[in-house]
């Protein structure tokens, strides 16, 4: 089992100084970047609506700084008392580093989730919506940050005599299953496709929920599928039977959160749609 070699990739793609800029927050910015973008483009689709889109460019613009804080915050707060909390409650200040890597996809989902809640709430305008065209763009951000867990030579997979096996440099001799190339493949690129489909050709951003819950349930079930070939974190192991990992137990319950989002989406929306406010008459004059 000799497998292919690690490309010679350095983490690190250009010095400037004492500045270091890495693959690893290229991926993020790219995910951003492109997913705001690829959401401006579905406002400006009319064919995708009823009408207009009941969310404005410029809200879209302004939801992208609470989005991002929410992913990072999240994403790291997640893995940090998810797969590593005695490491880091023993190096406290190493919390703050996450150029290094240590992000937690679900984590990050859920800060994503409570920061753009907070957005539509203040803003008064459809959290549905809002949540659909997010979703709608994730799996961008999800295929750029797989690519930069494979720079990084992180998250690899479980060894395999398969001949595209490949030996990464901190994964001991034998070649793994490049682990981080499928989730790339499976949460990044079908993924998208699948949701692509739902907009584009059923029109499905007509049914406020339908593809957030489609997303929801589609990363879960890419999940747990790769998790049968990605090696789990080293501090955490298997938690049963030598084949269940953190990730399924994670991402178990996502598939049925997801599949219950799509069946009550129409309840959802009329629940969670913003309230009108009544313009408020003015003070009756005295006498």
């Amino acid at each position: 089992m000799t497998g292919i070699p690690f490309p010679n990739i350095d983490p690190v793609l250009i010095h400037i100084g004492p500045l270091a800029i890495r693959w690893y927050a290229l991926a993020y910015i790219a995910g951003l970047v492109l997913g705001w973008r690829y959401i401006l483009g579905m406002i400006d689709t009319p064919k995708l609506w009823t009408g207009s889109a009941p969310i404005t460019k410029l809200e879209i613009d302004d939801a992208l700084l609470w989005a991002a804080l929410g992913v990072i915050l999240g994403g790291r707060i997640g893995y940090v008392f998810v797969y590593n909390f005695d490491y880091y409650s023993s190096h406290p200040a190493e919390i703050f580093t996450v150029w290094q890597g240590g992000m937690s996809f679900h984590g990050g989902a859920f800060g994503v989730l409570v920061a753009l809640a907070i957005f539509a709430r203040r803003r008064n305008i459809p959290m549905l919506t809002l949540m659909d065209l997010v979703s709608a763009a994730q799996p961008i951000g999800q295929f750029f940050g797989r690519i930069a867990n494979f720079i990084n030579s992180e998250l690899w997979g479980r060894p395999t005599d398969m001949p595209w096996g490949v030996v990464f440099p901190n994964g001991g001799p034998m070649p793994r299953h490049p682990s981080q190339l499928y989730e790339a493949a499976l949460e990044g690129i079908v993924l998208f496709l699948v949701l692509r489909l739902l907009t584009h050709r059923f029109k499905l951003l007509q049914r406020p929920g339908t593809i957030m819950g489609v997303f929801i349930m589609g990363y879960g079930v890419s999940r747990v599928i790769v998790e049968f070939f990605r090696e789990p974190d080293v501090q955490v192991g298997y938690l049963y039977g030598g084949w269940l990992t953190m990730g399924m137990v994670l991402s178990i319950p996502m598939i049925l959160i997801g599949a219950l989002i799509v069946w009550k989406a129409p309840a959802l929306s009329e629940w969670l749609s913003p309230r009108a406010t009544a313009p408020k008459q003015p003070a009756a004059k005295r006498k």
